[in-house]
């Protein structure tokens, strides 16, 4: 029971927008695994959502990371743990401009999807978020494999490095990752130094009353006590 309440404690500890997607990411992959869905059903077709209206698809692309197996593991581990320490750091009291963070670059995929023939995009998705994670920690030092020592910013060539001497070949998914992860950097991080402040892939206004509507209200303060 005790391990339990631990196990249930560090769920709910994981902020609420990689919470979200990590459990969708693995009750799609168990559901492929039951033979409920396949995953014909789905990756991103432009013609299956725009022409049969499969729109269900603009969603599912970026939450099957295959097969349940240790590939799958270590991609959900991968994802969660990066998406949120970004969440707890850069975005930490600020889920509205998170969620924002991950549609603007879900939409970009979409869009840019098609040109490099990625029909799952929830690795690229993921590495976009590695890329803006290590480029805001440039202190961080990392280990890889225990092999060598780098700082936070080489994280991603590291990574893509590695997986081009594994597969021979340039993921070219996770390198428009790293593109659509570096356009929401320079024009966050890098442009409001050069431009008095213009940050123009903040969220709008009305997106982030939807999200301060929807936040549990404060907990009251305890009324004093007469003497």
């Amino acid at each position: 029971m005790a391990e339990l309440n631990t196990l249930e404690q560090w769920y709910y500890d994981v902020p609420i927008v990689t919470r979200v997607w990590t459990t969708a990411a693995v009750l799609t992959s168990v559901l492929v695994q039951c033979q409920i869905v396949t995953p014909f059903q789905l990756f991103y077709s432009p013609a299956s959502v725009w022409q049969k209206r499969q729109y269900w698809r603009l969603g599912t692309t970026f939450l099957y990371f295959g097969p349940l197996s240790l590939d799958f593991m270590f991609h959900i581990f991968f994802m969660s743990r990066y998406s949120r320490n970004l969440e707890e750091s850069s975005f930490r009291g600020r889920t509205a401009d998170f969620a924002w963070l991950i549609m603007y670059s879900a939409a970009s995929l979409l869009i840019l999807s098609p040109i490099a023939s990625m029909p799952f995009l929830g690795s690229p998705l993921s590495f976009s978020l590695v890329y803006i994670w290590a480029r805001r920690n440039p202190a961080v030092r990392l280990s890889f494999l225990g092999l060598f020592v780098f700082s936070a910013p080489y994280l991603p060539w590291v990574l893509l490095g590695f997986s081009l001497l594994l597969n021979n070949t340039l993921p070219k998914d996770d390198l428009l990752g790293i593109v659509v992860g570096h356009v929401y950097y320079f024009f966050s991080d890098i442009y409001p130094r050069i431009r008095n402040g213009s940050r123009p892939l903040d969220p709008p206004a009305i997106w982030r009353r939807m999200f301060a509507a929807a936040a549990p209200p404060p907990p009251e303060a305890p009324a004093a006590r007469a003497e």
